[in-house]
């Protein structure tokens, strides 16, 4: 299973055939395959090792200037797809085609597999460095090797397509003291490797640092985000750079290009070659591109599929992906980088007078309105430049753009969250409560 055996797979191309013989004026297939194989670990012992593999077949087409859209999941009959296409057609508004041409560039692949003993291996080391220092945590874990292929071809002569692996963990440690239940989880995505002890040192420093139990500050303090924790803050950067927000009058920020909008000691930008989510093309066959969206703190762009661009007067910006088989092509992010500073995590401890520390949180803060209330699952006070330990029962709200404003310091530690990109980061203009008794 790899992208050379899906370029070679013929469903794409009798899909496209069917469709232009039954009336259609235009169509494309978009294919994707995957290939997982996940190790579990449990109760600090291997559990299972599992083998899944996943197919999708997307068509869609235009007959009167009508869209149809089918989705099909293994092997399915190429006849039957065109003709659900051409029925659902009739039931849609006409609407322009928005679809690339005569492109069929070769991609290399991303990334290697590994063989399941090396994620076995791994698994084993990560939990093995954990219980050396605190031998009484549970820890579970799943280390994975998941290689998809995606195709996309049309009937204006696009055909690309790509491999793509990927590395994956995830390990938690589950220490009971008495009544005091904590839960301590960290993960890693690479591409070609990745790294049991540093997710392993990770997890330790976070169990040292909740040795004990502390009140909470009160009122605004500074808070540290860790990188861990800091996309909460971005995911609602996020949405307010989306060219349908904009369209919409939805985002703060629609009317403020070449403004200032964030501390400007923030840069924020995608890279269609940096790290486990780097990808050539979206999902409508455009090249992806390097796009700076924020640069120290003045907003430069925002990011759109091929409809929005044209209803924004604007082209393309390579940001077209699908938020699942059955949907459209949408406006959205393959990856998004946030430029870090040049102190460590320990500095911008040092730097803290008495303040907080959020690693792990219970809900998220990605609305576009900005405003959130969080309660903190995993947090730390900080004194004097020290963690003293750790605080339970404890709150943030406030508003993101207010608090990305007031950046006070950025860390040198970033690192991939989901496929956000970024540092440590202390900010201000944030509240705090805290049951203290």
């Amino acid at each position: 299973m790899g992208a050379e055996n899906l370029s070679q797979d013929i469903l794409a191309e009798q899909l496209l055939e069917l469709a232009i013989k039954s009336g259609a004026e235009a169509a494309e297939v978009y294919q994707s395959r995957s290939l997982s194989r996940p190790v579990f670990f449990e109760a600090n012992r291997l559990k299972q090792l599992e083998t899944s593999e996943s197919e999708g077949t997307v068509l869609r087409l235009w007959r009167n200037g009508r869209p149809g859209l089918t989705v099909a999941y293994g092997a399915v009959s190429a006849r039957a797809m065109v003709e659900r296409a051409l029925a659902l057609s009739q039931l849609n508004q006409p609407e322009p085609m928005e679809l690339g041409s005569n492109f069929k560039p070769s991609y290399p692949d991303l990334g290697k597999a590994l063989p399941i003993e090396v994620l076995v291996n791994w698994g084993k080391e990560a939990i093995a460095l954990i219980r050396e220092v605190y031998p009484d945590v549970l820890c579970s874990s799943d280390w994975e090797c998941d290689v998809e292929t995606t195709r996309l071809v049309n009937s204006q002569g696009l055909d690309c397509y790509y491999n793509d692996t990927t590395l994956s963990c995830y390990v938690s440690a589950e220490w009971i003291r008495g009544d005091d239940f904590l839960s301590v989880s960290d993960g890693q995505t690479q591409r070609d490797s990745l790294q049991p002890e540093k997710l392993a040192n990770q997890i330790i420093q976070r169990l040292i640092w909740a040795r004990e139990n502390v009140l909470a500050p009160s009122g605004r303090v500074p808070i540290l985000f860790t990188s861990k924790a800091a996309d909460m803050l971005w995911g609602t950067a996020q949405a307010a750079l989306n060219g349908k927000r904009v369209l919409e009058a939805a985002s703060p920020w629609a009317d403020k290009l070449g403004k200032p909008v964030i501390s400007p000691s923030l840069t924020l930008y995608q890279d269609p070659e940096a790290g486990p989510y780097s990808c050539p093309f979206d999902d409508e066959g455009t090249p992806t591109t390097r796009l700076v969206f924020i640069q120290n703190g003045i907003l430069q762009h925002f990011y759109c599929d091929r409809t929005t661009g044209r209803q924004l007067g604007i082209s393309t910006t390579g940001n077209g992906f699908r938020p699942g088989l059955g949907s459209y092509p949408t406006p959205g992010l393959f990856n998004f980088l946030i430029q870090p500073g040049s102190t460590s995590l320990s500095g911008l401890i040092k730097q803290m007078d008495d303040g907080l520390i959020v690693d792990q949180m219970l809900g998220n803060g990605n609305g576009i309105s900005g405003d959130f209330s969080i309660n903190i699952d995993l947090g730390y006070r900080v004194q004097n430049g020290q963690v003293i330990g750790r605080v339970k029962d404890t709150m943030v709200t406030g508003n993101i753009y207010t608090a990305l404003k007031n950046l006070v310091k950025l860390g040198s530690d970033a690192d991939w969250n989901g496929s956000c990109y970024t540092p440590s980061l202390i900010v201000e203009g944030l509240s705090i409560t805290g049951r203290n008794n």
